[in-house]
């Protein structure tokens, strides 16, 4: 079994994640962290790594096999390409560059040189998101014709480079980027309409909170929001089917779906009063027409950074192509330009992605 030998670049709290990660990873072992931040370096040296004074010292290293990319997001572009040059393969950080421009150069890059180029899209392997795709795949809810997607927060953005739109600062950016790769992983159809507005409550340079509004070719509209000022929160997903409707409350998988096992198309000829008044549209159900079954966590799900790095591994040793392939990327990528498009206009986009 051959051990792979990784450098970073960016040595902030997401590289000390998967610094931490690849603890558990047979085939990847860090070899050494480079940083314009000389207290980074040395706390990675700390750590017992190589401490490079340098990017160009760390490409020369002739025992580095891959670098992981962790830096600002304006700076992936650039040093994905000259760390392919080098003849690293490359796993960068979401988002995986600024705009879709910039990822075909990577992608040009990767096919020059010949090395595997990947993205840490980790979230396509979150309990909550694989418990509701499972149930919409297994057809629990019958056709699905919405999914909405939420994370909300009340506590703000987190300042520093986040705040700064040059650096790639905003929620779409930072969370966006993952809730619109789970949709796009899994629906496997071309968007064809994007709206979007965004707000920024504290910060004026970049998005705080947005709601994305997605359709796709089949008519599945997909609603995503992310909000950092919301004091009450909305369930992580609401999925609405033509024989069901899917609830999942948090991170937790805590859940249910209802189905309908009775239509009761048949209405009475006594309007029924509720406390929305007289009303037959918004009368209760009688309880034998549906049933309940309450969900739970996915317990065969490895929700965590391994899974990036197990198909990165596969990729490069010739035995299975990516999962989480560049070209999957650039399509998020192109939704998230529609979306700032929308914003900026306050017009729908129509879209052919």
């Amino acid at each position: 079994m051959k051990v792979y030998n990784l450098g970073i670049i960016g040595f902030g709290s997401m590289a000390g994640h998967h610094f931490k990660q690849i603890g558990e990873i047979e085939q990847v072992c860090v070899r050494g962290v480079y940083d314009i931040n000389p207290e980074r370096v040395k706390a990675a040296e700390e750590k017992g790594v190589i401490g490079y004074r340098s990017k160009e010292e760390m490409f020369q290293d002739p025992e580095i096999d891959i670098v992981l990319v962790a830096t600002t997001n304006e700076a992936h572009k650039d040093l994905c390409i000259e760390a392919l040059a080098a003849g690293k393969h490359v796993i960068c950080e979401k988002p995986v560059t600024m705009n879709s421009a910039e990822l075909l150069e990577v992608i040009d890059a990767a096919k020059k040189y010949q090395r595997v180029f990947t993205i840490d899209q980790n979230r396509r392997v979150n309990k909550d998101f694989v418990l509701m795709k499972r149930s919409v795949e297994a057809g629990l809810l019958g056709d699905v014709y919405v999914i909405e997607s939420r994370v909300e927060g009340s506590r703000g953005m987190p300042s520093g480079w986040r705040t700064i739109k040059s650096l790639g600062g905003g929620m779409m950016l930072d969370w966006g980027v993952h809730l619109i790769d789970q949709i796009m992983y899994m629906v496997p159809e071309k968007v064809t309409n994007v709206f979007c507005k965004m707000f920024s409550i504290e910060y004026p340079e970049v998005d705080d909170n947005f709601h994305l509004t997605m359709t796709f070719e089949s008519g599945l509209v997909v609603h995503i929001e992310v909000s950092t000022n919301n004091y009450i929160t909305h369930p992580r997903w609401y999925v609405l089917g033509k024989k069901g409707t899917l609830v999942i409350d948090d991170w937790n998988c805590d859940g249910k779906i209802v189905r309908c096992i009775d239509k009761e198309n048949k209405w009475e000829e006594e309007i029924v009063y509720t406390k929305a008044g007289p009303t037959k549209t918004m009368a209760p159900r009688n309880p034998n027409s549906t049933e309940t079954i309450v969900l739970s966590e996915p317990e065969d799900v490895v929700d965590n950074l391994n899974p990036v790095y197990w198909q990165f591994i596969d990729a490069i040793e010739g035995k299975a192509e990516l999962t989480i392939k560049p070209e999957e990327a650039l399509r998020v990528m192109k939704v998230m330009e529609g979306a700032f498009h929308s914003s900026q206009t306050n017009q729908a986009i129509e879209t052919n992605i």
